[in-house]
């Protein structure tokens, strides 16, 4: 898949063992940046590329991916999970179908990180199940209301 990442300052190291595993993984990752250290601007430049299709998914970091997941989730098509364990990262992909996850470099351990984004990545939405009509009021909404 590739896969394109991106952060504020703060979540530099984090987002490096990201793209290291991503890569050992043998998915193509684009680094979008990091220099910014207003961490909305490269949010949304990643969640903006994966929406118009240019990456299958993308991830955004910031001290506690709060911030990063609500600037991704401003971006229309865009469905950001912030994660914090694996459970939570195999669900954003089986039953909220996100195409970006958002962590905290300031509360997440390289490791955890690691094996978040291999769970993720491991793990697709399977339309038919149960989740379906759950998925669709969401993106009804956002197309109505224009988020």
């Amino acid at each position: 898949m590739k896969v394109a990442i991106g952060c504020d300052p703060n979540a530099a190291g984090l987002k490096r063992e990201v793209i290291e595993e991503l890569k050992a993984l043998g998915h193509e990752v684009s680094d979008l940046g990091s220099d910014d250290p207003i961490y909305a601007n490269v949010v949304i430049e990643v969640a903006e590329a994966v929406v118009r299709g240019e990456y299958d998914r993308g991830v955004v970091l910031c001290g506690t991916g709060i911030g990063a997941s609500i600037a991704a989730n401003k971006v229309s098509g865009a469905y950001c999970a912030l994660v914090t364990d694996t459970y939570q990262a195999e669900r954003a992909a089986l039953s909220n179908n996100a195409n970006l996850i958002a962590m905290g470099s300031q509360v997440t351990g390289s490791m955890v990180a690691r094996t978040m984004v291999r769970t993720w990545m491991a793990h697709a939405y399977q339309p038919g199940g149960r989740s379906d009509d759950k998925i669709k009021r969401i993106t009804e909404y956002a197309e109505r209301h224009g988020s």
